[in-house]
């Protein structure tokens, strides 16, 4: 897939973009039917994306082959329906190595998550996305958090860097982001995406589709479907009274659950995915399980999230 019909695909989603968890067995080893059922599921329920081995589904976890068997799998499972995007990262020469394995496996695009570690300068960071970007003909989307924050100069360059079609943002600087949709409308003629990918998003989509960027991650998705395409639904039909009920009674509830543990943005997530019958196996460390008393109450937020879909079908009848 080139990078215009790529990003022709995403810039108006059907549904959520899914970012499936990784399925591991008892034993902690790779367990692929599992993943393959996990990412049907999804592609029928109706996301518009896969996004595969990024940040919910444990990269940082995964060994080269493990990475390049679950990109190859979600390949296969959606059958070209929905685009495949594979995360890439580490250091530039590993990001690279990764890059290719992703599109040896098929993959459509790629999300180039924070290089390992250091804090670079903006200049080092540019190049590093330039030289990932050039190893393959893969799309990229390009990922801020952490230790990759960048001027709206920086934006700008990646924007002028053939191949890279995207900036998801994990800071939530409004401000900042601002200025760096202004500066790339002002000075790179043509269509650049941008993504909220704050987790979870919704918290803060009404936020950002203010500033004009309609696209985000649903870690959701993962787990409760049914919730992520209502509040998802709600926004595309600017329905904000839907959203706002699902964001009083949904979403700011389990981000308060979610705040109770490090690493539970990964491992609450998998968690409610075995809560939905699929077991997709523990975490891997160094992230470790949530405690018992926070999956029950995980439980009662998506019983409750249900409820509310329920009280929207008997409103509208």
């Amino acid at each position: 897939m080139t990078p215009a019909p790529f990003a022709a695909r995403l810039a108006v989603p059907s549904g959520p973009l899914f970012f499936p968890v990784t399925a591991f067995g008892p034993d902690g080893s790779l367990d692929l039917d599992v993943y393959r059922a996990h990412v049907r599921r999804g592609v029928e329920a109706g996301a518009a994306a896969v996004f595969a081995c990024c940040g919910t589904g444990e990269f940082h976890a995964l060994t080269p082959e493990e990475f390049e068997d679950c990109v190859r799998a979600a390949v296969e499972v959606t059958g070209g329906r929905v685009p495949v995007v594979a995360g890439v990262g580490y250091g530039t020469a590993l990001a690279v190595r990764y890059a290719r394995l992703a599109h040896a496996a098929g993959a459509d695009g790629l999300l180039a998550l924070p290089p390992y570690l250091v804090v670079a300068g903006q200049e080092g960071l540019l190049r590093h996305y330039r030289e990932v970007t050039a190893a393959t003909p893969l799309p990229v989307i390009v990922y801020q958090r952490d230790n990759a924050v960048f001027t709206p100069a920086t934006v700008v360059g990646l924007a002028r860097t053939e191949g890279i079609v995207g900036l998801k943002d994990g800071v939530g600087d409004l401000d900042l982001m601002q200025r760096v949709i202004s500066a790339v409308r002002t000075e790179v003629p043509g269509d650049f995406l941008y993504f909220n990918g704050l987790p979870p998003a919704e918290q803060t989509q009404l936020a950002y589709r203010a500033l004009g960027v309609p696209l985000y991650s649903s870690a959701v998705f993962c787990f409760a479907p049914e919730i992520a395409l209502a509040f998802h639904r709600a926004l595309h039909t600017g329905d904000d009274a839907t959203a706002r009920r699902l964001l009083d009674g949904f979403y700011r509830p389990f981000v308060e659950l979610r705040a109770r543990g490090r690493g539970y943005a990964v491992a609450l997530v998998k968690a409610g995915v075995r809560l939905r019958g699929l077991d997709v196996g523990e975490v891997r460390p160094p992230l470790h399980e949530p405690g018992e008393d926070h999956v029950k109450q995980l439980a009662q937020l998506i019983e409750r999230g249900q409820a509310l879909l329920d009280e929207d079908m008997t409103e509208d009848k």
